[in-house]
């Protein structure tokens, strides 16, 4: 038998890159990365009337979804476990707006009166401010400048109200069903993942995403609701103590407030500043309401919520500050509301594809790893 001896092929070896060739490559693969998230955020930008209640459903679906566990755990089906969920959801909005519609019909009937007495207060700062028109003038004859104008919006008409309407309906029932097939099918969902991933490390890993998302978002938004909860109690004895009238639909509104970090308690100031003018003669009085507020809601931010979520569940606050600030613009205040969970979602992916990255968030339970 003769042996053919094989002739290994021989070995080309290209000339290595210059600096040029390797600053052009890494710009073509910047520039792509660049070009893909400017595409996303398009995306999500003009699909905001669809994508925006369809991921606020998810994001409370998440939340809901323990819930739903242990009503199946006790012999539920998951389509009817799914419709007590969303019913209960649905009684809680309700009380809710029970609760503050009378008393914020109300509010907004005095809100001219409101803007005449601030006028009146104002009229203390009388002086500095002339002080201050006199420095814009000099300002204004030294650069040559005309000023500003100002154009007064007319306000919404009938004509818009009609035009918005249905997209409004449209928008809750795409909440609403959104939250209601999440919660009944997210087993199914998990389960169909899983098994489009052929590789068993990468089924593993979607498994820990699965998991990580549905613990970090539901422990989350369930432990803040519960604080803003208390919160938004303690505000109203504490207004109702002061004399404050209506402090149950302030307390609301603080716990509603709450759940935009950060700018809710800046518009729970505002608020709550225009009703000390409301109620008080001076300028100095009516920052008691905004006293007790802040006092409440930095005893909430300093003590209570690291001691219940756990120092481990503390965001960095400057990917916090910027998550926000590309919520609120990409989908306004809903967007608030959706830019933590986001956050939290995206940490769990990244974190299970690229081990060992820490963007703020520790393990939730590190006895599971």
């Amino acid at each position: 038998m003769s042996k053919q001896i094989a002739k290994k092929a021989p070995i080309v070896r290209l000339p290595p890159k210059s600096n040029v060739e390797l600053l052009l490559l890494r710009s073509a693969q910047v520039a792509v990365i660049v070009m893909g998230v400017a595409t996303v955020v398009f995306m999500l930008h003009a699909g905001e009337y669809i994508l925006a209640p369809a991921s606020l459903g998810i994001v409370l679906g998440l939340m809901l979804g323990p819930l739903a566990t242990r009503l199946e755990r006790r012999g539920l089906r998951p389509a009817l476990s799914a419709s007590l969920v969303v019913a209960l959801f649905v009684i809680a909005v309700g009380l809710f707006a029970a609760v503050v519609a009378t008393p914020l019909a109300f509010w907004l009937s005095r809100l001219p009166h409101l803007w005449s007495n601030l006028q009146q207060q104002l009229l203390e700062f009388r002086e500095p401010l002339e002080a201050l028109r006199s420095v814009r003038d000099q300002l204004r004859e030294l650069t040559g400048g005309e000023g500003l104008t100002v154009s007064v919006d007319q306000g919404v008409g009938v004509e818009s109200v009609a035009l918005l309407a249905p997209a409004v309906i449209a928008q809750i029932l795409i909440f609403f069903a959104c939250l209601y097939f999440f919660v009944a099918t997210r087993n199914q969902t998990r389960t169909a993942v899983l098994k489009l991933c052929l590789d068993r490390r990468l089924r593993w890993r979607v498994a820990h995403i699965f998991r990580d998302v549905e613990q970090m978002v539901s422990r989350y938004l369930l432990s803040i609701t519960v604080i803003n909860i208390i919160e938004g109690a303690a505000v109203g004895v504490a207004l109702y103590l002061i004399g404050i009238p209506s402090a149950p639909l302030w307390g609301a509104l603080a716990a509603l407030t709450n759940f935009v970090v950060f700018v809710g308690p800046v518009v729970m100031v505002a608020i709550l500043f225009m009703v000390g003018l409301a109620e008080f003669d001076t300028l100095g009085a009516s920052m008691l309401p905004v006293a007790v507020y802040l006092v409440i809601n930095m005893l909430e931010a300093q003590f209570v919520t690291p001691m219940v979520i756990g120092r481990t569940m503390t965001l960095n606050p400057f990917v916090v500050v910027l998550a926000l600030i590309f919520w609120i613009w990409l989908w306004g205040p809903l967007g608030g509301f959706i830019a933590i969970p986001a956050l939290l979602v995206v940490y769990a992916v990244i974190r299970n594809i690229v081990p060992g990255i820490n963007w703020g968030v520790d393990d939730i339970d590190r006895g599971y790893r």
